[in-house]
């Protein structure tokens, strides 16, 4: 059977500040109307340095990391693969061909391989497809060169980091940590679990209780519900806004993203898990010119299930933002790596009420708290 998270809510508010001193307010006489939802909820947004502050270095590699403490974030954001040997890695995929120079390497030539994760078909090479000590050789590269230039004179510098390297970066600099699951349905198929190395290496590590300053996310559910078994450290069901969970598509369970958003599906949730992990256009979303909308009544609904919200991802160059916030001349030709009004997407989300954020711009997430809360 299940075991409810719903009977240590009074321990997961103080999680949601976790590593934070002080209590916040929504500030001024001229404060937006939805600060009526901030008040609801006033304690500081947790601030997640998605894969590091990838807008400024290659993702998932210890610099990123380092430079999104530097610039306040509450956490940090591993995403989670395993090795040949069994030792689990921060890749944002088990495909390492865009974040690494691993196609320069020729002793690895022949790791080229077409493989089917999640129902996808990709070529390329897999990090199940080495040991530790093979993929130590390699070093990271920025993931999305057009987009961030900038972050390619950083290519070739930083080797790929363990959980353990991780860990030890955040204890010593007293941040929390964000693990999340990668593809661990397929990871079960190949005898290389997630959830076993993830939960021994935690409690090797101190990490224990409802306290910890750490959040487990997945946007599969089974494995979740096999976490919730294992240990008590939050849990976190990530929502896309479109498809489904994929241990749904093998099972053959019907239900999709959109019926997990719903009140009955929040319900569910809170069966298993400390909050969700959505993507922001199912909290704000946008009509098909790329302009906002009303907003959605999911952080309400899942605030009712006891649940806290922690949307994803916030960036500061106009491809990811909506018209309503891109800045420049659209005829440009970097026009779509230009900064847009960033700050200003932040404070809707923030005065929406929202528990935290995962942002690739951390500095700038945490500036705009502090200006929406004060002091």
């Amino acid at each position: 059977m299940l075991v409810t998270r719903l009977k240590n809510r009074p321990a997961l508010a103080l999680i949601a500040a976790a590593l934070l001193a002080l209590l916040l307010v929504p500030g001024g006489a001229g404060a937006s109307s939805t600060s009526a939802s901030i008040a609801a909820h006033p304690q500081l947004p947790i601030v997640i340095g998605h894969r590091g502050a990838s807008g400024y270095r290659p993702e998932h590699t210890l610099a990123s990391y380092e430079l999104a403490i530097e610039m306040g974030a509450d956490y940090i954001e591993p995403d989670l693969v395993s090795t040949k040997d069994h030792v689990l890695v921060a890749r944002h995929e088990n495909d390492i061909t865009a974040t690494t120079n691993v196609a320069d390497h020729v002793e690895f030539a022949d790791r080229k391989t077409t493989k089917v994760i999640d129902g996808v078909s990709v070529t390329g090479w897999f990090t199940e497809d080495f040991t530790l000590a093979e993929l130590k050789t390699l070093r990271a590269k920025e993931r999305l060169p057009d987009i961030r230039p900038a972050n390619t004179a950083f290519d070739g510098l930083y080797q790929i980091p363990t959980f353990q390297e991780v860990i030890d970066l955040a204890k010593q600099r007293h941040v929390g940590i964000y693990p999340e699951t990668k593809h661990p349905t397929y990871f079960r198929s190949i005898d290389l679990p997630l959830e076993e190395p993830l939960v021994q290496t935690l409690r090797a590590n101190g990490y224990r209780g409802r306290n910890a300053p750490v959040f487990i996310q997945s946007f599969e559910v089974g494995n979740l519900q096999q976490l919730n078994r294992m240990t008590n450290i939050p849990l976190v069901q990530l929502i896309d806004a479109t498809g489904k969970p994929y241990d749904f598509v093998v099972s053959g369970d019907q239900r999709t993203y959109a019926d997990l958003v719903t009140p009955a599906g929040l319900a569910e949730i809170a069966t298993y898990a400390d909050g969700i992990g959505p993507n922001k256009s199912l909290i704000v979303p946008r009509d098909a010119q790329n302009r906002l909308l009303s907003p959605t009544t999911l952080i309400r609904d899942a605030h009712r299930a006891e649940l806290l919200v922690h949307s994803w991802t916030f960036r500061r160059e106009n491809t990811f933002l909506p018209e309503d916030f891109r800045q420049g001349n659209p005829a440009s030709p970097v026009y779509l790596q230009a900064t847009g009004d960033f700050p200003a997407e932040l404070r809707l989300f923030y005065k929406l009420g929202i528990d935290g954020l995962f942002s690739d711009n951390p500095d700038v997430a945490v500036a705009v708290r502090h200006e929406v809360f004060g002091r």
